[in-house]
């Protein structure tokens, strides 16, 4: 059977030979919620897997956070749990720096079995958003900006997280050192694994920061022509940071907010489009003068925010990052060099122009980021969205109505998402009832959930 991805049983023998050492692969779908979901197979069953496919469950893609099937999704018993097929992505066929003994991994996509798409799958949305641009002659380049935090294996006396101490001496440090390059150095053996890590799977890693919080951190990965390889980078950057960080006796944290007096963890899109001559459309002229695609542009996606934030922010924690002046955005802004607006367009090279995507935690999908933001891009350029004036100054004190009445928390977000046709069309009607199936579920396995909060507000007080 032919592969619906592309893929071709010559790049695994091509690996193969590359890669004799290499005794085992981890083959990984990302589910909606952005968890790795798979198998590891022996290296006698990759040719298999490239010939033709795996078979998974579709329940695979209507799981909870923590594994948990959701049956609203319609993906368990209404389906008789039947096994589907997942097809490698072409180019994602790549050796896991560190492993011993040597596997390699290689990213899935899930397809039925007579190979039409399966459409709650979350990176096939993207790659029918990036088609239907494609067929209007723009194609979108991107890259994400990956924020996380380092932490101690061990709570501290009261329970809670605290900042992994440096791999190398085991120093402590407590305090914000943002940008400090010598606190860095405490990481380096950490960032030198990350970076050859990174290497070996042709993952353009950059320039890393120490963050605006202790413990946290930040990489930023080279701008890409195709957005989704950009996503693809994400997803496999995340994996090689856990694996890692787990190697040196540390934590790798994607939590939106972990530690609640501090900033939390965002996860940028930088993004632009590139018409078929390869000619960057949100390019003006003349410095300042901006063109109408990316007037348009921003039009559109302050237009959809409001309805899109579930997809940005999809979790309970996800919505602690939201505070005043913490460098997580809180209105449907945009501006120019401005880190207090949604919305921003970076300073620098006209001919690079691109929008900088801020409202999305790191605990969100990549793909389905990448979907939503595509989507509302296209709606802006369709319906020539006007994007409302440039917030100038702090943008934490000036709002915008452009986006619409704007979710204050998660179960605002549901309901808006839920009854969202701009994010049904987005992500596809399938993947719209999985996803926003999947989050009503959490929700409420979170609100029955009696946790030390109430103990500490309740027990002997009322």
């Amino acid at each position: 059977m032919t592969s619906p991805t592309g893929s071709t049983v010559e790049e695994a023998k091509a690996f193969l030979d590359a890669h004799p050492e290499i005794e085992a692969f981890d083959i990984v779908l990302t589910d909606p919620n952005g968890v790795g979901r798979g198998k590891i197979i022996r290296r006698h069953e990759l040719m298999g897997l490239y010939e033709g496919g795996r078979h998974l469950p579709i329940s695979i893609l209507g799981l909870d956070i923590t594994g948990e099937d959701v049956h609203e999704t319609g993906l368990i018993w209404d389906s008789g749990d039947g096994d589907l097929r997942a097809w490698p992505i072409p180019g994602t066929l790549k050796p896991l720096y560190g492993t011993s003994p040597a596997r390699g991994q290689v990213l899935m996509s899930m397809f039925h079995l007579d190979g039409a798409p399966m459409t709650s799958d979350p990176r096939l949305a993207l790659v029918r958003q990036v088609e239907a641009l494609a067929a209007r002659g723009l194609h979108p380049a991107g890259a994400f900006e990956l924020e996380f935090f380092l932490l101690a294996n061990e709570r501290d006396a009261e329970g809670r997280v605290q900042p992994a101490n440096a791999v190398l001496d085991g120093r402590r440090s407590g305090k914000t050192e943002v940008y400090s390059v010598d606190h860095l150095h405490g990481m380096e053996p950490l960032f030198s694994d990350i970076y050859a890590a990174a290497k070996a799977q042709d993952i353009p890693a950059e320039t890393v920061i120490s963050e605006y919080a202790p413990g946290q951190y930040e990489l930023t990965l080279h701008y890409r022509k195709d957005v989704l390889q950009a996503a693809d980078d994400l997803v496999m950057l995340k994996r090689i940071v856990r694996a890692q960080a787990r190697r040196h006796g540390v934590t790798a944290c994607f939590m939106a907010k972990p530690i609640e007096k501090y900033a939390g963890s965002g996860m940028h899109l930088h993004v632009s489009l590139q018409d078929d001559a390869g000619r960057n459309v949100f390019t003006e002229a003349s410095e300042g003068q901006w063109t109408p695609a990316l007037l348009h542009a921003l039009g559109g996606l302050a237009g959809t925010m409001a309805e899109s934030m579930l997809v940005f922010a999809p979790h309970a924690n996800s919505w602690r990052r939201f505070v005043s002046q913490s460098y997580a955005p809180v209105a449907p802004t945009w501006g120019v060099n401005n880190r207090s607006v949604a919305l921003r367009v970076p300073a620098g090279d006209m001919k690079n122009r691109r929008i900088e995507h801020r409202p999305s935690g790191v605990d969100a999908n990549p793909y389905l980021v990448a979907a939503t933001v595509l989507a509302g891009i296209a709606k802006g350029l369709d319906e020539k969205l006007d994007p409302g004036p440039e917030t100038t100054g702090n943008g934490y004190e000036s709002g915008s109505d452009t986006g619409g009445k704007m979710p204050s928390d998660w179960r605002g977000a549901i309901e808006a998402a839920k009854d969202s046709a701009f994010l049904k069309q987005a992500l596809g009607e399938d993947l719209h009832r999985t996803f926003t199936a999947i989050k009503e579920a959490e929700y409420l396995r979170v609100a029955r959930t009696v946790n030390e909060l109430d103990y500490h507000l309740y027990l002997h007080e009322v």
